[in-house]
């Protein structure tokens, strides 16, 4: 990835950043558009108010993400270090980056901007030195499980908790995906 600071620069013609804390809103905005997007398909995931201290607390740790195009945010993801012990305990958790939270304007959606982003992520995983970019993803969700199999990832396992919705366990390799061609101008 050309230019800026270590995990940010430009992905399929958006920069991509760390989220400012005065940005809390756009970060959230972009979540409850996802949210209504899945509900409107039938989805019951992220069907619950959005966890704003979840999200203000990964904005000050440097771990929440903007993507934008034309100063605008088009896109959020979370991506840190911090394996969740009720998933990833007996997987080596130091040897990943962890995704949590993406989520892509319907105005850009069809674009590509969830694989970029996930390619993006992949590549600061590579360079943090991880050998995997992980996520877990909504149980129920098949759609969702499909597309994250479509982008490389294997399905580890389904754990199944009461307390929680979600528990699909993907991964792949960390990589330095080639930069697009729209990135590099």
């Amino acid at each position: 990835m050309s230019g800026g600071a270590p995990g940010t620069g430009p992905v399929a013609g958006l920069v991509v950043r760390a989220a400012r804390p005065g940005e809390l809103e756009q970060v959230e905005a972009l979540w409850l558009e996802a949210s209504r997007w899945l509900a409107g398909r039938g989805l019951d995931q992220w069907q619950y108010p959005p966890r704003r201290w979840r999200m203000a607390e990964a904005i000050e740790a440097g771990d929440c993400y903007l993507a934008l195009r034309d100063g605008r945010p088009v896109a959020t993801l979370t991506v840190h270090e911090r394996a969740d012990p009720e998933w990833w305990r007996h997987d080596d958790p130091r040897s990943a980056l962890y995704v949590h939270d993406l989520a892509v304007s319907r105005a850009v959606a069809g674009q590509a901007l969830g694989a970029r982003l996930l390619d993006w992520a992949g590549a600061l995983a590579a360079r943090r030195g991880k050998r995997w970019l992980r996520l877990e993803a909504w149980k129920t969700n098949r759609l969702l499980h499909r597309y994250y199999l479509d982008q490389g990832f294997e399905l580890l396992r389904i754990v199944d908790l009461p307390h929680r919705n979600s528990g699909a366990l993907f991964q792949r390799p960390a990589a330095a995906h080639p930069e697009p061609e729209e990135s590099r101008r």
